[in-house]
């Protein structure tokens, strides 16, 4: 496994990031610890959840599954760069969501509970607060810092000049600020290469993107619904972009099968190969997903199989689709 720097930090992660949102939703508990068993054995340190996830069962049942499986020992938790986020409603109360001093701080202790663990390595502000004024949230994570409970501040679904606002606001404080984003980023979903990615460069902020695959659909995710096998092709994100990018799909697939290459393989090698990006943030429910994901790491594309890939799904500003409202 290929290591490299998270952002402008000396923190050292895998150059894939394991996502744990289908961990015992969409597995068992078993197959679970499995898959982060086997992560760990193929060179893969760098471990993602949120304090939400889980949710199907219960807010915060994925950080308990983590929980148990760092209890199992073997120096899981001190192999593992664990990230987590904060953020999103936990309850129904108003106090228990958004990026107050006091949900970012009662909230990283419920999740440090649910951890079993001492620290976090990242964590992540899960969306940008409009509510909470930078001086509010900094005061908070150096807190948190200082008492050696959180090592380093990401983000997650910001905007460009969300991350220009945070880092003056930073460093006004003489705090280290956000060092990484976690961005839907896709051959469909390109819109962060207008802003959000020259911003991060400019910082030294890591590109973690997720949904490298938009939930499935560039999985091979046309010939999974034919045949009957689809479960994330069938739903969400991916059952929505069928609708304005159902041929461009159809001609995806056929060119990765012209190339003699696997679908799921060339949108993830796509996605990590972009300038600015740190690791992708891979989901998988299987161990062949998640040895398709290391494989295509080590997968270099043909120079004319990436043109095509440019004509099939254009930048925005090229033919591209807009911004989408939700992001920001």
């Amino acid at each position: 496994m290929e290591f490299t720097s998270l952002g402008r930090t000396a923190l050292r992660v895998s150059r894939l990031c394991l996502g744990t949102l289908n961990l015992g939703v969409r597995t068992t508990t078993e197959e679970a610890f499995t898959i982060l068993d086997h992560a760990l054995d193929r060179g893969i340190n760098f471990v993602d959840t949120a304090n939400q996830y889980g949710w199907q069962r219960y807010k915060g049942y994925t950080e308990d599954l983590l929980g148990e499986w760092f209890a199992l020992g073997g120096e899981r938790r001190d192999r593992v760069v664990l990230a987590t986020k904060v953020g999103n409603p936990m309850t129904e109360l108003p106090n228990d969501q958004g990026l107050s001093a006091r949900n970012i701080i009662a909230s990283c202790e419920r999740s440090l509970r649910r951890l079993r663990t001492e620290w976090i390595d990242l964590y992540q502000m899960h969306h940008i607060d409009r509510a909470a004024p930078w001086e509010e949230v900094w005061q908070a994570m150096e807190t948190l810092v200082r008492q050696g409970k959180v090592r380093y501040v990401g983000s997650s679904n910001f905007a460009g000049w969300h991350l220009v606002e945070a880092q003056a606001a930073a460093r006004e404080r003489n705090f280290l600020g956000v060092v990484s984003e976690q961005c839907v980023y896709n051959l469909i979903t390109r819109q962060v290469e207008l802003e959000l990615i020259p911003a991060a460069r400019r910082y030294g902020i890591a590109v973690l993107p997720w949904s490298p695959l938009h939930g499935g659909l560039l999985s091979g995710g046309l010939r999974k619904l034919e045949n009957g096998e689809a479960v994330k092709t069938a739903q969400g994100r991916a059952q929505q972009a069928l609708v304005t990018h159902g041929s461009a799909v159809a001609a995806y697939e056929k060119l990765c099968d012209a190339y003699g290459m696997d679908p799921a393989e060339v949108g993830m090698a796509w996605v990590a190969s972009r300038p600015g990006v740190t690791a992708p943030v891979v989901g998988p429910r299987t161990l062949g997903q998640l040895d398709g994901a290391v494989r295509a790491l080590r997968t270099a594309l043909p120079a004319d199989l990436t043109g095509e890939l440019e004509t099939l799904f254009p930048p925005v500003g090229n033919g591209g689709p807009g911004p989408e409202a939700w992001a920001w």
